[in-house]
């Protein structure tokens, strides 16, 4: 079966209720599909309008009750605050595989007032309640998603776009009081909870909503040696100064047990001078590797800049004292030393594979955000690649 493109929209009610860990960890390890790409939208009136138009359809399973609801909703829940003109969240997740519509339309579910039990993001997530006239008196879908692969190619194209316009690393969402300070800081979900369809992203995003920050940038990351050389670049004359240390240690013990004389202070030293910052580099070289897929030894020069094969996702969060909060939750570099409750202590493994990377400042988040292009137009190019220029 053909590669399909489908599309999930986290709505603004769900991403105020920090829903997005549990919606994105079913989406990913239900549908089995490779998340290829997201962005947050700011959606500007002129979008939802033409969005909304687009909802009515024959092809839609759900009765034309239900998706009279969605219109309407779409049109009241996804435009500009009608009083602050301040724009609403969203996120949109692109997802690619065979039969990739059905599969996430089947996770997400339908709306009805009947649903019993979880089983689908709309049972788990969505509302519809009604009186005991039948009228509705609350209606939440949760997510959106279109039912057909022809609705999914219209409109990813729609989004797409608007997608300079009205989506990137979102400005001026929030509303904070006249004495706070907002933060920015990056967070960067590690390859290792990739390799295979999990939950494990979305439940760390779960514990990153204990912070109380917002979500204002979402970005599929696949980093370059290139990127990975500069983004890490800060650790590797630590490493080498680090590692003397280590290596002569370790050398002593080997020459004394396997020669039999004893290493003097002075030799010790000059030992780990040596052998230190060859043992840093290599560990530099395994970082990059890790979170490119290629050492920088094994990349030829004019391949440097090109995707790697190991994936991240990163967010952007946004709130007061935000880089404390998230290192917070997210725990020290090593799992084994993190508290009980944070995310390195709960899916971290080794110094290495400890689940996330947080940003350690401000300055660095910008640094960090501008390495990775965090604000670059991915989701355009994704779509057009598949269906065309829009």
């Amino acid at each position: 079966m053909a590669q399909q493109l489908a599309y999930v929209i986290i709505t603004p009610y769900s991403l105020h209720k920090s829903r997005t860990g549990g919606i994105l960890s079913r989406l990913i390890a239900r549908t089995g599909l490779d998340m290829v790409g997201a962005r947050m939208f700011a959606p500007s009136a002129e979008l939802v309008k033409k969005y909304s138009d687009a909802t009515i359809s024959a092809d839609d399973p759900q009765d034309r009750h239900i998706q009279e609801l969605i219109y309407n909703y779409i049109l009241q829940n996804l435009a500009p605050d009608p009083k602050t003109g301040r724009r609403r969240r969203v996120m949109m997740l692109l997802l690619q595989g065979e039969d990739a519509v059905r599969r996430t339309r089947s996770v997400v579910g339908n709306i009805s007032a009947d649903r019993r039990g979880g089983q689908t993001i709309r049972d788990t997530y969505g509302d519809l309640i009604l009186d005991d006239n039948d009228q509705v008196k609350y209606f939440e879908p949760a997510v959106l998603a279109a039912p057909t692969s022809e609705e999914a190619e219209s409109k990813l194209k729609l989004w797409a776009s608007y997608s300079a316009t009205d989506g990137g690393i979102l400005e001026n969402v929030i509303a904070y009081g006249p004495d706070e300070k907002a933060q920015r800081t990056l967070v960067l979900i590690k390859p290792e909870n990739f390799r295979f369809p999990t939950g494990r992203p979305g439940n760390m995003i779960d514990f990153f909503s204990r912070t109380g920050l917002f979500i204002v940038g979402v970005q599929v990351v696949r980093m370059s040696v290139g990127q990975a050389l500069e983004f890490y670049g800060p650790v590797r004359e630590m490493l080498r100064a680090k590692m003397k240390e280590v290596v002569a240690t370790k050398a002593k013990a080997a020459i004394e047990k396997e020669l039999g004389f004893k290493i003097a202070p002075d030799q010790e030293r000059q030992l780990g001078e040596m052998l230190g910052p060859a043992l840093g580099d290599k560990q530099f070289e395994n970082i990059v590797r890790f979170m490119s897929g290629r050492a920088p030894s094994e990349c030829p020069l004019g391949e440097v800049d090109r995707p790697g094969s190991e994936k991240c996702i990163a967010l952007v969060y946004e709130g007061v004292e935000a880089v404390r909060k998230i290192r917070d939750v997210l725990g020290p570099t090593d799992p084994s030393k993190a508290p009980p409750g944070s995310i390195r202590r709960e899916f971290g493994q080794t110094i290495m594979v400890n689940a996330a990377h947080a940003s350690d400042s401000e300055e660095n988040a910008a640094r960090e955000m501008g390495i990775i292009k965090a604000g670059d137009n991915q989701f355009r190019d994704i779509v057009q690649q598949f269906y065309g220029p829009t």
